[in-house]
């Protein structure tokens, strides 16, 4: 797929005078100042800073290097309006923003350390430029990530305050104010930390977070931080105190830098699940959920829930306060729940009973802590947690009334996602062997909800479930049709960046970066009122790169996906750069192999084998397409390993490796289950993310090498989808390939835009196939093309081999 032509205004664009007011001193400044923050967001992941290279180790080091097609500004301009190699158009941009980080990029990179390419901007050199009349449009400032609604709550690793000390790596981000537009539009919360169970801050103020990471505003090296006014913090700690001592010591193994990661030890403390209930307020014109956590202490099952209280009025000034209300189960020891780091306060809500044992708010030790009395009968208990002084709180705190958490979890969740989005499918055309029908994608929605597919399965023969990178998860339900109409429900939201989705039995289970979940729906509407915990024992930090890649599951019903490593960064925790198996029934995580970059998908084989795919960058010199055995070290020395030797001798080779100009960045492999696609039947396929294709695989067996095989890959002859493609499987009833995608980082498939683009695709077999049989392949007596067809857009001999 060629790119897009340049704008009509490309034309007519005034190059000298964008030049011109670099001589400027405020202008240039302003011009610099603009070109940072775009470098620092987009062309750092590839080209990276002085100190440190980009992700991608063919892309020019601007300090350093020679430029391929002219470094003088208006060359660099035609770069990024044509492209450039493996560097795509930059369509999202508009002459303002080229020039300014062109500027950026000269003044930083080339004037002092690469005065070669640091061409001077003269009288005569101004008057060269192509004469113009326009400046072109002004940039969007429409941030899509802001308008999105992720609902009453969202998942991720926030950090509160800096220098690391309050990192809530799988935090949830709870909305306590009422209002629409979910949680980024809120005006207070309380964000959870789900590892340790503590709740790591409460804020309020006009902020939610700053909204820096790579599934925001597509920043490298960032991860969010809270913004606003802190009312009340904790540090990274357990929440609670272990049950058997009382002692708030984190057990948890360090990491390589010294600092606790994973899940408290379940006989501390164990998540469940969250709840959707209705909160106070709630109508049915103005649906609002109580977020409501149910976890373990010990054996003591607690529920609990955030609130905003009227405020402490306090010397002319409000004062916000949050409540946290807590239904706890027998309890056959006292426990404590450590709530804020001094000077915060608490105070126990309402009139303390009148006779037997109460909980209790105790200040020690630089900590505010709430005691639970042991008993044999359930207990209700909220705390008003505030920054103020402990006598002004509790007064206020004694007229104020708390929602009972096991109260509103007995009431239907409240319909949060109500109605229907309805497309249409476009039938695909074209005279080959397929034809590609486009599922169209709900862009227009009520929640401005951004659509990067990253996960499909199938709840029946006409409806697919499909999750999105954003944390969402849709079902649509018309598929089977050739033509028509499609109806799409949005049933969950929230969830931390998933990338793999599975229906077993039934049931919706969803791979996200914190944990894999189930989603539950209690009262048959179609929508989700209750996320359970299949299964966490995920090991998070902070770092950007960490995906959680992909879900599939082998006969047995054990789940697989792929853990990245961090990025140009050794690894700190065991789970980085790793295939991982978990249980069939969620008990037990244990690492399969080892030495992975990016491991985009997994593809389990009955005998015990897997194919993962794995992407450039740093000990990774290209893309490589993996057949998996257990105990395998797969070459990524950032990666979590004892492997010491880097030679190649000390790493398990890929089936093939795969050059930039074919695939630069694939995604998972499957194997064709469907008869409808003879006589590729039993043989695999690669999906790519940087290429919108599909390709076929052939592998073939190493003379001399038992259990190894090689091989190489040929690209289907079919339309490259506009989006890159991330996720696909076979359909049980109509036996076609259904896959979805999205653009996110670097691609070569960027529709519709540099934010998000996404699809849910149909390639079906539509004619006949003339062919011979494969003998090569080992594993499927499918034939196999012997003349493969050529698109007119696609080279001749475009092909991948390797050994």
């Amino acid at each position: 797929m060629p790119n897009a032509p340049p704008a009509a205004y490309e034309a007519a664009v005034d190059h000298a005078a964008f030049l011109a007011d670099w001589a400027k001193p405020k202008l240039a400044t302003k011009s610099l100042a603009r070109g940072e923050a775009i470098y620092g967001r987009v062309c750092v992941n590839c080209h990276g800073t002085l100190d440190a290279p980009g992700s991608l180790p063919t892309a020019l080091r601007f300090a350093e290097g020679t430029f391929k097609r002219g470094a003088d500004p208006y060359s660099m301009y035609r770069t990024l309006t044509a492209g450039n190699g493996l560097m795509v158009a930059q369509t999202w941009m508009v002459p303002s923003q080229k020039y300014d980080v062109i500027h950026y990029i000269r003044e930083t990179f080339l004037k002092d350390r690469n005065r070669a390419a640091y061409t001077p901007v003269t009288a005569d050199y101004l008057a060269s430029l192509p004469i113009g009349t326009t400046r072109g449009p002004e940039p969007s400032t429409i941030e899509t990530w802001r308008l999105h609604d992720y609902g009453p709550f969202l998942a991720g690793s926030f950090e509160v305050g800096t220098g690391g000390r309050n990192v809530a790596r799988k935090g949830l981000a709870v909305r306590l104010d009422p209002g629409a537009g979910g949680v980024g539009r809120g005006h207070a919360w309380l964000l959870y930390e789900l590892d340790t169970l503590r709740a790591a801050a409460f804020w309020t103020g006009e902020a939610f977070i700053d909204w820096a990471g790579i599934n925001f505003d597509g920043r490298h090296g960032r991860h969010p931080r809270v913004s606003g006014d802190i009312q009340a913090s904790l540090p990274t700690m357990p929440g609670w105190a272990d049950p058997a001592t009382g002692s708030f010591a984190d057990p948890r193994p360090l990491g390589r830098d010294g600092r606790p990661y994973g899940p408290l030890p379940r006989s501390h403390v164990r998540f469940r699940r969250l709840h959707h209930a209705p909160a106070v307020g709630d109508t049915a014109d103005a649906p609002r959920s109580a977020v409501v956590l149910d976890y373990l202490v010990g054996s003591t099952s607690v529920l609990e829930t955030a609130d905003l209280a009227k405020p402490l009025q306090r010397e002319g000034r409000e004062i916000p306060v949050a409540v946290r209300s807590f239904s706890f189960g027998p309890r056959s020891e006292p426990l404590v729940a450590r709530l804020a780091a001094a000077p915060a306060a608490a105070a126990i809500i309402g009139v303390p009973p009148a006779s037997g044992p109460a909980a209790t708010v105790v200040a020690a030790d630089g900590f505010v802590d709430v005691r639970i009395p042991a008993g044999d009968e359930p207990l209700d208990v909220a705390v008003a947690l505030a920054a103020a002084d402990v006598a002004s709180l509790a007064s206020h705190a004694a007229s104020l009334v708390a929602p009972l958490p096991r109260a509103l979890v007995a009431r239907p969740a409240p319909p949060l996602w109500p109605g229907v989005v309805t497309t249409a499918i476009a039938p695909g055309g074209g005279t080959g062997p397929f034809a590609v029908d486009t599922l169209s994608a709900p862009d227009t929605n009520p929640w401005s909800a951004q659509l990067r597919f990253s996960g499909i399965d199938f709840l029946g023969p006409d409806e697919a479930v499909l999750c999105t990178w954003d944390g969402d998860v849709w079902r649509v339900r018309g598929i089977a049709a050739a033509s028509g109409t499609l109806a799409w429900r949005r049933i969950a939201t929230g969830l931390f960046q998933p990338l793999g989705i599975k229906v077993i039995g039934g049931r919706i289970h969803v791979a996200c970066r914190d944990r894999i979940l189930v989603l539950v729906d209690l009262d048959g509407d179609g929508l989700t009122d209750r996320y359970d915990t299949f299964n966490d024992d995920h090991q998070v930090t902070e770092h950007f790169h960490e995906f959680a890649m992909g879900l599939e599951a082998d006969a047995a019903g054990n789940l697989f996906y792929a853990k990245s490593a961090r990025h140009a960064l050794p690894a700190v925790v065991p789970h980085h750069g790793t295939l991982l198996k978990v249980a069939a029934d969620g008990s037990t995580t244990e690492i399969v192999a080892t030495g992975f970059r990016a491991a985009n998908g997994v593809c389990v084989e009955p005998d015990g084998t897997f194919w993962v795919t794995d992407q450039e960058g740093h000990w990774n010199p290209k893309n490589r397409i993996n057949h998996v055995r257990p105990g395998g070290f797969y070459g990524n020395m950032f990666g979590f390993h004892d492997v010491t030797d880097s030679s190649d001798a000390a790493m398990e080779p890929p089936a093939f490796w795969i050059t930039n100009a074919f695939d630069r960045s694939p995604a998972e492999l499957l194997r064709v289950t469907s008869d409808r696609w003879q006589p590729l039947t039993g043989h695999l396929v690669e999906l790519s993310y940087g290429e919108g294709r599909v390709h076929l695989v052939l592998t073939e067996p190493v003379p001399d090498r038992p259990g190894l095989v090689q091989g190489g890959m040929v690209a289907l002859p079919m339309p490259d989808l506009p989006t890159g493609v991330m996720r696909g499987r076979f359909h049980p009833t109509d036996g076609q390939l259904y896959a979805c995608g999205l653009f996110a980082w670097a691609g070569n498939r960027t529709q519709p835009g540099a934010c998000s683009a996404s699809a849910a695709r149909r390639p079906r077999w539509a004619s006949p196939w003339p062919c011979t049989r494969h003998p090569g392949n080992s594993r499927s007596r499918s034939p196999s093309r012997s003349t493969p067809a050529k698109p007119a857009s696609r080279r001749p001999g475009r092909c991948a081999r390797g050994a």
